[in-house]
């Protein structure tokens, strides 16, 4: 069974964000292989949306709807509902984390 694998604004603009600071402070090429991988690691969900593990942040406080996937250092924080998998945030993992989870998934 596929699950449909949707990218929210939010997450869309992470990764613009993504790309953007690996141009200008790396190259431009970089910054496509980061974009790419991304999209690949997203794009695998559609498979086996349930094999990733509940963000610690998030288990802390009981949540368990939220999964996540990586491709390091970034995580990839998505939720899944009926047959589609919902990227809600792509960040690089070595941030503060639980703010920005709450602030975006938590509406906080």
């Amino acid at each position: 069974m596929r699950y449909e694998v949707l990218i929210t604004q939010g997450a869309e603009r992470d990764l613009e964000e993504i790309y953007d600071h690996i141009a200008e402070f790396d190259s431009p090429e970089k910054a496509e292989y980061v974009l790419s991988r991304l999209l690949e690691v997203a794009e695998r969900l559609a498979t086996f949306p349930d094999r990733g593990p509940h963000p610690k942040e998030l288990q802390a406080l009981g949540i368990r709807e939220y999964r996540q996937t990586y491709f390091k250092p970034y995580r990839l924080i998505y939720r899944v509902i009926g047959k589609q998998v919902f990227v809600y945030l792509i960040a690089d993992g070595r941030r503060e984390m639980q703010s920005l989870l709450a602030g975006r998934l938590l509406g906080a």
